[in-house]
Parts: C-alpha cells; structure tokens; sequence
C-alpha cells in the first residue's frame, strides 16, 4: 500500500512488514538527499582551491600555519559538534521517529553551508570573521551529527530484507554523487572565472546553492510518511520510555564494536575525500585542476560499483565485503602511496583506485550494516551516537593529524601508516558483529534472534 494512505503498512504472518516498493523508492532518495547535501558541503570546502581560498579569506595573513591546515582545522571543528548532535537528535528521532528529526537536520545543513556563503571576510569585521565561521560549522556538524543515523535507519528499515543491501548502498551513492558535485563546481567556476575573480567572490556561489539543494530535500522528506518499522513498534508500544538512558545503559559494547568499524571507514573516507585533493597538490606538486580531476574521475568510478556490491551484499552477506576492505587497507595502502609517489600519472591513479576501491567495499554495505547493530527502539539514537563519537574523534581530524605529520616527519607515506593502523583496529569488531543480511529488520539486534554468524551481547 502506499505510504501517502496515512494508515500502516501491513505486517503478514512472517514478521516482515509489507511495503510498496514506489515508497521504498521515495524514502530512500529522501534519505540518500541528506548525505548529498552534507558531502556537497565537503567537495566544496575540500576543493583544492577553496581550501586555500577559505584559509585566506577568513584569517589574517600572519596566521599560524598554512592557509589549507587553517581550513583543515575548521572542518575538524565542526566535528567537535557532531557526538552532540547525535546525543541531541539521534534519542529525539527513537522518540518522536525519523521522519521529523529528519526534516530539522536537513534544513538546519544547508542553511548553514549557505550562510558561509554570506560572511563578511576578515579585512571587513577582522577578528570575528573566522570566529563566527567557526560558530556556522559547529551549527553544520551539529546537524550533521542527527542526519546520518536517521538517513541510514530511514532507508534500512523500508527496505525490504531481501535488498536492503541493494537500496542501503543510495546512501553512500549520494557521498559520492555531493561530493563530485560540490568539487565539480568549485572546479568548473575555477576555470571558468579565473583565480583572482574566484578569489574575489565566485567561492561564495557553491555555498549559497546549498539552500536551494535543501528545500528540494526537505519538500522531499515531507511527502513521505515515517518507517513502517517505527510505526509498529509505536502501536505495539514498544517504544523506550527513555531511548538516551536505553541506549547508554545497555547497548555500551555494541557502540563500542560500531566506533572501531567506523575507525576505518572515516580515516580512508576522510583521507580520499577531503585530504587527497591537497596532498596532491601540497607534496606531489599537482595544479588545482589536475587534483580535482583526479579525485573525481575516481569517485565516478566508485560509482558505478557501489550499487552492485551492495547488490552482492544481500546474497554474500555484509561481513564478507567489509573484512575484505580490512585486510586490502592493511596489505595495499603502502603499495598504493608508493605509486603515487612516483610522479607518473598512471602511478597517481593506480594508487588512488586502490584506495578507491577498497573504499568503495566499506561504502557499500554500511548503510546496511551499522543500522542493524541496534534494535528498533533505540536504533537511531544508539547508531548516531556511535557513529559520531568516532567521526569526531578521527573522522574530521584526519586531514589535520596526516597533514601535521607529514610537516613533521617529512614522510609523504604517513596517510599510508595511518590507514593501515585503522585496519588492523577495525578487523576485530568487523569480525565480531553479526551477519544479519537475510534477517528482517525489525528482528536484528534483539537477544531472541538466531544469526547468521557472530554474536553481538548488549
């Protein structure tokens, strides 16, 4: 039945609830929106160009440091943000369900991306300029923090079981789909305006379209109803009196097992996607086109694989993909870093698509996988809050940490050290985690509930 009906989807004799697949199309790109917009945000203040452009901008010219570490530093800011944004919206969203924390995160994102758009520059308001952008981008990761929980909890629990794989792979097609965009445009107004009129006032023109982005998400969140999942456990009246309490009292381990998963995803995510741009043209002297060509010839490549890994996931199992991606981080980051030091172009992508391409096997299966570590009752709240303590701990600080230490060490292969120590961390929770790609939704994570492989105790 369609989710516009107003009345609960039907759940049959099985326990899977029954859902029309035009309403599983809808929620997932109402969902998948939310990251776009996000990663559209990165792919702009991550551009080559704009994060010297940034770092220039909003700071005097006797600034500590370089003008990209500056904008490094900012994007590690907002990261300080997201766990309490998780705290705040994650508990909120097993509450009052996902559908309206989702709408607030969303228009909260995109107005705050817009509004560095419109900020007078340091030679204008002096010392208050890099203080008020500090205070917008903690605005933008504390949204950001209730946004990826709920996205991905929205699309896992109206998928039906046997493609939840399938369609939970849209979330992070939409990573890479914003990402490109935002980097794409900051590239084509590059070679279209000139550097100095980029410099002047064409960087202000990625941002301000953030708002645009986030009304169509928003008018898209709006037309759907919320998970056919969260609307039976309200009727049955299962929902937690307190999820907060819930989540912190009893499910500790499991946050633990997603915080060293997310380990791995977030300093190769972080490391491809906002630190490769600059270390290509910091220490293997590319040009600002040349980097973001690179970067994104090889992201539109991961797109092309990202849906039929996920695809692979529902008839494999999630577990599979992800200790493979593990061990490929451990065994080929080294080898990967030394072709890019070659300085031959095919050495440069040979490096960067085997990144990309152990990358592209996490990517696929999270959006499944991390979902279904927690029960319905406390999934949004217990996976945000996961989820982000780890991206804020080594998520945004990765293009920090790895840039610092390449000053330091004067060692261009740190990226390569950094990623192979967050492999060797992930692989044990990888292997600790349940297989659940063939149990429904609404069953995972409850202690009845026979698994596929492994055991997760609260």
């Amino acid at each position: 039945m369609s989710s516009g009906a107003g009345a609960a989807p039907a759940e049959p004799a099985g326990g899977e609830v029954e859902v029309d697949e035009a309403d599983v199309r809808k929620a997932v790109i109402a969902s998948a929106m939310g990251n776009c917009i996000e990663w559209f945000d990165f792919g702009v203040f991550s551009a080559g160009v704009m994060t010297a452009i940034i770092g220039e901008v909003f700071f005097p010219e006797d600034s500590a440091g370089s003008a990209t570490l500056r904008s490094f530093a900012l994007i590690a800011a907002a990261f300080l943000a997201r766990p309490f944004g998780g705290l705040f919206f994650g508990p909120m969203g097993d509450k009052l369900g996902r559908k309206r924390v989702l709408a607030t995160t969303i228009i909260l994102m995109s107005g705050a991306t817009f509004v560095i758009g419109i900020l007078p520059s340091y030679e204008v308001i002096g010392i208050a300029a890099p203080l008020v952008l500090l205070g917008v981008r903690l605005i933008q990761g504390f949204s950001t923090g209730g946004e990826y929980g709920g996205a991905a909890t929205m699309i896992a629990e109206y998928a039906p079981t046997n493609k939840r794989g399938f369609y939970g792979s849209f979330l992070e097609l939409g990573t890479l789909v914003g990402y490109i965009l935002g980097a794409g445009l900051v590239l084509m107004m590059t070679v279209a305006l000139g550097d100095e009129a980029m410099r002047d006032w064409g960087w202000r023109i990625p941002f301000l379209i953030a708002l645009p982005l986030g009304v169509v998400g928003l008018y898209v969140r709006t037309r759907i109803e919320d998970t056919p999942t969260f609307q039976h456990m309200e009727e049955a009246g299962k929902k937690a009196a307190s999820p907060l309490k819930e989540t912190l009292l009893h499910y500790k381990r499991r946050i633990l097992l997603l915080i060293g998963i997310v380990f791995l995803l977030n300093i190769a995510d972080y490391t491809m996607l906002t630190f490769m741009p600059s270390y290509l043209i910091d220490y293997l002297d590319y040009d600002d086109t040349s980097s973001q060509l690179v970067t994104i010839g090889v992201e539109a490549v991961m797109i092309l694989f990202i849906v039929p890994l996920g695809a692979l996931s529902d008839r494999i199992g999630r577990k599979p993909l992800l200790i493979a991606a593990a061990i490929g981080f451990f065994l080929l980051a080294w080898p990967a870093f030394a072709l890019m030091q070659t300085n031959n172009t095919l050495g440069v992508l040979g490096g960067y698509a085997i990144i990309g391409g152990l990358l592209v096997l996490m990517l696929a299966v999270i959006g499944s996988t991390f979902p279904a570590i927690f029960p319905t009752n406390v999934r949004y709240g217990a996976f945000a809050i996961g989820y982000n303590i780890s991206t804020s701990l080594f998520g945004g600080t990765t293009a920090v940490v790895v840039g610092s230490l390449i000053s330091v060490t004067g060692s261009n292969y740190v990226p390569a050290f950094y990623l192979m120590l967050a492999a060797a961390v992930a692989f044990v929770p990888i292997l600790k985690i349940p297989e659940t790609a063939r149990v429904p939704i609404d069953r995972v994570g409850n202690e009845d509930t026979p698994q596929l492989a492994g055991s997760v105790a609260k």
